[in-house]
């Protein structure tokens, strides 16, 4: 079993045929953002999306991710377990918002007035810059992780390994990744995660892939494997045990992740999924309460029990839950709002129903 030898660093200079197939479809989750939802040109619901090729090329593979109708096969386990296992707190969690600097007004803005707002305390938002006003509202809680704003593996691998560190040290039962174009409701992950034990080895999410990523893991100068897992798309957040996060530290603690990350080629969600599925062998549990921009997001229903929620733009259509609310779509054109005050009706912004 592969282990990262001090603070060496890996290179990517001399991988063959299949390990540069695996990195770009592991990164082809991250970087079709770039058409969908602005990461980092531009994209969001206001922003007409890129033009051209790339356009196409997204339209195709964003039809063979929404397959919303049929039951995906495969090794991970089942997301129903029997009944609660143990009560939990919004206090058990640790939940961690990736950012950067020139989305904290488009997206944090949202965040922090819908669900961030009811869950303060146990939310830290992960960024790249530094911002006075965010600062004065979020105070410990807004990490500048002093990585790159760049999107690409590297600095998505930095961030995610402030995250991890941040999550050892909290204490906290359970770690929960989104991204800051998602929706989290709290009280369907606690229902979710009061299934498991904080102590054993959970890891839960959604994938964006119909199948296993296959990647070569290279164990010398010459020699080198081959390795297939699972692994959910922090595009939809997904959950860590405290127990199964610590086994996780040979490869995730004290920057050995982006080590980690640079040894399988892969950025941050596929390195957690390695981690745990190719060296610690522990399987993905899939849930279908989480939803990332990369499915049409039209079909979900029983909005109110879903975990998170997302939304994006694909050929200058809105990809948002369907949702009848308060706001129209100019007004809320991400549906968020509508969303929270469903969820929330006693917030001061929220129509009263007599005005509805």
């Amino acid at each position: 079993m592969w282990k990262p030898a001090g603070a060496s660093k890996c290179t990517s200079s001399s991988a063959g045929r299949r390990a540069a197939a695996a990195a770009v479809s592991c990164l082809l989750v991250a970087e079709m953002l770039v058409v969908t939802v602005g990461h980092p040109s531009g994209g969001d619901p206001g922003e007409p999306p890129a033009a051209g090729a790339s356009g196409k090329v997204f339209s195709a593979y964003f039809r063979k991710l929404t397959r919303e109708r049929r039951a995906i096969s495969g090794p991970p386990r089942s997301s129903t377990p029997p009944g609660p296992v143990e009560h939990l707190s919004p206090g058990d969690l640790f939940i961690a918002v990736k950012t950067t600097s020139r989305y904290h007004r488009q997206r944090l803005e949202l965040l922090l007035d819908t669900w961030i707002s009811r869950n303060m305390q146990q939310t830290y938002v992960f960024t790249d810059g530094e911002d006075e006003k965010l600062r004065r509202k979020m105070g410990a809680r807004l990490i500048n992780t002093n990585c790159s704003a760049a999107h690409n593996r590297q600095a998505l691998s930095c961030k995610m390994a402030v995250e991890y560190d941040t999550f050892v040290n909290s204490g906290k039962k359970w770690f929960c990744h989104v991204d800051d174009d998602n929706y989290l409701n709290v009280g369907s992950l606690l229902k979710l995660l009061s299934q498991y034990s904080h102590k054993q080895d959970v890891y839960v999410g959604r994938p964006s892939l119909e199948r296993p990523i296959e990647a070569t893991e290279r164990l010398g100068t010459a020699e080198m494997k081959q390795v297939r897992f699972w692994f959910a798309t922090g595009g939809a957040g997904f959950c860590l045990s405290r127990g199964l996060a610590l086994k996780m530290k040979p490869w995730a603690s004290a920057g050995t992740f982006m080590a980690t990350a640079e040894h399988i080629r892969l950025p941050d969600d596929c390195t957690v999924g390695y981690i745990v599925e190719a060296l610690l062998g522990v399987s993905l549990i899939r849930s279908a309460l989480f939803h990332s921009h990369l499915e049409n997001l039209g079909l979900v229903s029983n909005v109110h029990n879903q975990v998170t929620l997302s939304y994006g733009t694909v050929d200058n259509n809105r990809n948002t839950v369907n949702l009848k609310g308060p706001f129209s779509i100019i007004e809320d054109p991400t549906r968020f709002r509508s969303v929270h005050c469903l969820l929330y009706p006693d917030t001061p912004w929220c129509p009263s129903p007599r005005r509805l």
